[in-house]
C-alpha cells in the first residue's frame, strides 16, 4: 500500500502539490487525474523516492520512499517522457535494469519486444515516441516491481497498442499482485481500466473514491413529468445533484443506487422515464460542480 499523508511540494514561489493525503491500495488499477499543472507528474516523483516532499510523509508498504533503496526496489517509474541511456539499445537497458531489479524478468522482457515488434539491437533514440513509451511499459512491467507509477501511460500510443498494455497490466496483476498508478489528463482513457480514481486542480485532492462505488451511487435519469405535482413529489423524495430542463424534458442527476430511485418514479405519473448510466467524466462533472468547481474547465479529453 501506497500512503500520501499531508503531503507539500513548492518550486520556489509555485506550490505544485498542497497538502495532499491519498491512500493506493494494492492489486487495484489508481487513476490519478487532472490537468497539465495540476501536480500528478510530482505527486509520482515524490511517491517514486525522485523527489524530497517539503512537508508531509509518502510510504511504501510502511516504508518511508525517500533515500530508501528497500522501499524503491518495490517502484519502477516511467517518465511522460522516458529516459534512456546515450546510444544504447534494448539489450543494454535490460542489462541496466537487471543488475538494479533484482526480479527483472529478461525472458519475459525479450518476449514482449519480439510482440511489440520492437528491434532489440536498434538504438533507442531512433524509436517514435511511441515505441519508446512501449519499451518504458515492457521493462516496468519486466521489473517485478509492485508498484508501477506512469506518467501519461498511453499518450502516444495508438489504440491497439493501449488496449495490449491494458491486457498486460490484468495478466501480471493477477499473476504477481502488480499495482499500477496511472496519471493522465483524459477521463476516458482510464474509465475501463480504473479501480479507484482521484481528481487532482491545482495541487490539491476533490475527490478520491472507488470508480464502481461512483457508478453505483449516481445515476442520470430523463423524464416527462405528467403534473406538476408529480415532478413536486419526485423531486422532494430524490438527493438530487443537478436538474436541467429542456421544455418539458427533465434531466436529473441523482444521487442513490438505481433500485432507490425506480422505488420513488413507481409512485409518480411520467409520460417519459430512463435510467442511464454516467460516464467517468459525467461523474466527476457532477460530483465537482457540486463542491463549486466548473469541472468543464479543468477536464480534457
Amino acid at each position: 500500500m501506497i500512503e500520501i499523508k499531508d503531503v507539500t511540494k513548492s518550486y520556489d514561489r509555485i506550490k505544485a502539490v498542497d497538502n495532499v493525503s491519498v491512500t493506493i491500495r494494492e492489486n487495484t488499477v489508481f487513476g490519478l487525474i487532472g490537468t497539465n499543472g495540476a501536480g500528478k507528474s510530482t505527486i509520482l516523483r515524490m511517491a517514486s523516492g525522485v523527489l524530497k516532499p517539503d512537508a508531509g510523509e509518502i510510504t511504501i508498504d510502511g516504508l518511508p520512499v525517500f533515500d530508501n533503496m528497500e522501499a524503491k526496489n518495490r517502484i519502477y517509474f516511467i517518465a511522460d517522457e522516458p529516459y534512456f541511456f546515450a546510444n544504447s539499445n534494448a539489450i543494454d537497458m535490460q542489462k541496466y535494469l537487471s543488475s538494479v531489479y533484482r526480479e527483472f524478468a529478461a525472458e519475459d522482457f525479450y518476449s514482449y519486444l519480439v510482440n511489440f515488434g520492437l528491434d532489440k539491437k536498434r538504438k533507442i533514440n531512433t524509436y517514435s515516441k511511441g515505441m519508446k513509451k512501449q519499451l518504458a511499459l515492457i521493462c516496468g512491467v519486466c521489473s517485478g516491481a509492485r508498484y508501477l507509477l506512469c506518467d501519461e501511460t498511453f499518450d502516444g500510443l495508438d489504440p491497439v497498442m493501449r488496449q495490449g498494455i491494458k491486457s498486460i497490466f490484468a495478466s501480471e496483476m493477477e499473476r504477481r499482485g502488480m499495482t499500477p498508478i496511472i496519471a493522465s489528463h483524459n477521463l476516458r482513457e482510464l474509465e475501463d481500466i480504473c479501480d479507484h480514481v482521484g481528481l487532482l486542480h491545482r495541487g490539491g485532492v476533490l475527490l478520491s473514491r472507488d470508480l464502481e462505488d461512483m457508478k453505483c451511487n449516481i445515476q442520470k435519469v430523463q423524464c416527462v413529468f405528467k403534473t406538476t405535482e408529480d415532478e413536486a413529489k419526485a423531486i422532494s423524495c430524490l438527493d438530487i445533484m443537478k436538474n436541467e430542463k429542456r421544455g418539458s424534458l427533465n434531466v436529473l442527476t441523482v444521487r442513490g443506487n438505481k433500485a432507490e430511485i425506480l422505488a420513488v418514479f413507481a409512485t409518480v405519473n411520467t409520460v417519459f422515464f430512463e435510467a442511464l448510466p454516467l460516464s467517468l467524466e459525467e461523474i466527476f462533472i457532477s460530483e465537482t460542480e457540486v463542491v463549486g468547481y466548473d469541472i468543464k474547465k479543468l477536464i480534457l479529453g
